[in-house]
């Protein structure tokens, strides 16, 4: 049987499953009730649940209602569940950063994988059954008996509450913060699913579906705007750039990251650094400074240095510094889960001096644009062209003209706790963080990664 081709895009990135873990597949943690392996060409058995959608009025800035019983997150122990779909998303989120690290080379870059991996399961609850299928291999969640011409079909509620479980396990303080926000825009004669508005509930915070008529673009755009921007309590501005009136559909979430270390650095030992954004560029930036017990590793065959730091109870960082003379995108190019889990385990103790420039970082990732990056076909099948979204509403034609994750990363320069107490163990290794890095943010139970980025001007 021939593999699709957006399978084979996936397969360099999937690690083997733990060896003391018995392999169930991922297919079978979050398949549909009394699953079957349904014919793509088949008709829909019964109509289409629709809900109507409200107008778009700008003095009513008022979340969507929703059965709080049914959707109040639970802060459970770790499960299979978790770490099987932290494993999916890691190895996707993964290989769409690169795709969007290599356009942005010179750049800061920030994606987060968990929720780019719940824009899209959220529009896998509205896809058709040949594009349903594709959207299943690309996020690793297909069946592995399915036949060519049939679908079995995920429960992608069931996975996008997991993403939402995984998330109450990283914010689990102290004073980590992490939300998470929905608007969709629609026509104002069009009705969505309610299985698609109870999607964009599953995984958020709070979620705002609102109609216009999209007849005059520029004022559509500014209202638009000017909504999102209230709502997110102004952490989300200008979201968008262009409107048309041929709209069908507009789409954002809003992933907001605001943490502490773990361990504070040292406010007084704060000071101007050089920072050398690359061999002919050197700018000004504060870098922290704290002395102190890292995990830490010099990788000399990937030619880098990496430091692990706490911040919550449970999440923590991976900072990935390149030795002198070696490109930060080399290194990125190699990014996969075996060599991020290699890291992790082959982490020592030592007593280090760490600098570290202090740093905030917001994106807004198209995500038409990022899927564009991994190939013109991976667009054109899940939200483009070919896409068929025929069970997010009855109305046709349908397409999604624009899907934004907007995503905010700012830590402080506090800690939740007392600065160590470094007693007499030698002189520490002196480690300034002076060039382009690149960083990744873990939840430590599930090892889901949350958030990646690369700094290469902190001053910007």
């Amino acid at each position: 049987m021939q593999r699709s081709p957006l399978l084979l895009l996936l397969s360099c990135c999937l690690t083997a499953t733990q060896a003391n873990r018995v392999y169930i597949h991922p297919f079978q943690l979050f398949a549909s009730p009394n699953v079957i392996c349904e014919t793509l060409q088949a008709k829909p058995s019964k109509p289409l649940e629709t809900v109507p959608v409200s107008p778009l009025d700008p003095e009513v800035l008022t979340p969507d209602s929703r059965d709080q019983s049914e959707l109040e997150a639970q802060r459970q122990n770790i499960t299979e569940r978790t770490g099987v779909l932290a494993e999916m998303l890691n190895a996707l989120g993964l290989r769409m950063y690169k795709a969007l690290s290599s356009k942005e080379q010179t750049t800061n870059t920030l994606l987060s994988p968990l929720d780019t991996y719940g824009s899209l399961v959220t529009f896998d609850l509205g896809a058709s059954k040949t594009t349903a299928k594709t959207f299943q291999e690309f996020l690793g969640l297909n069946s592995a008996t399915d036949r060519e011409d049939c679908v079995s079909l995920v429960d992608g509620h069931k996975v996008l509450k997991t993403l939402q479980s995984i998330i109450s396990l990283g914010d689990d303080g102290p004073k980590d913060e992490i939300t998470r926000q929905v608007w969709a825009f629609t026509r104002r004669d069009v009705q969505l699913s309610e299985d698609f508005v109870r999607g964009t509930q599953d995984f958020s915070d709070t979620s705002f579906i609102r109609s216009l008529d999209f007849s005059k673009p520029q004022e559509d755009k500014q209202l638009v705007n000017e909504f999102v921007e209230k709502t997110s309590d102004g952490k989300v501005k200008s979201v968008f750039k262009e409107l048309n009136s041929s709209s069908d559909l507009l789409f954002v979430t809003s992933f907001n990251f605001q943490g502490n270390w773990r361990t504070a650095f040292q406010p007084e030992r704060t000071t101007l650094q050089e920072f050398h954004v690359d061999e002919t560029t050197t700018v000004m930036a504060p870098l922290m400074t704290h002395t102190g017990q890292f995990h830490y590793l010099n990788d000399k065959m990937q030619r880098c240095t990496v430091v692990k730091l706490c911040l919550s109870k449970r999440s923590y960082m991976l900072l990935v510094l390149p030795h002198e003379g070696t490109k930060l995108h080399d290194i990125e190019s190699k990014l996969f889960t075996n060599v991020m889990s290699g890291w992790y385990q082959s982490l020592q103790e030592g007593l280090l001096e760490l600098s570290l420039p202090k740093f905030s970082l917001w994106s807004d990732n198209d995500l038409h644009d990022l899927l564009a990056n991994m190939g013109p076909v991976v667009e054109a099948q899940l939200l483009g062209s070919q896409a068929e979204f025929s069970k997010l509403t009855d109305t046709k034609p349908f397409t999604v003209d624009k899907v934004v994750n907007k995503v905010l990363f700012e830590m402080s320069e506090e800690g939740a706790e007392p600065q160590d107490k470094i007693e007499e163990a030698g002189v520490p290794l002196k480690l300034t963080i002076n060039r382009p890095f690149f960083f990744s943010v873990i939840e430590g139970d599930s090892n889901a990664i949350l958030m990646l980025g690369k700094i290469t001007n902190p001053t910007l």
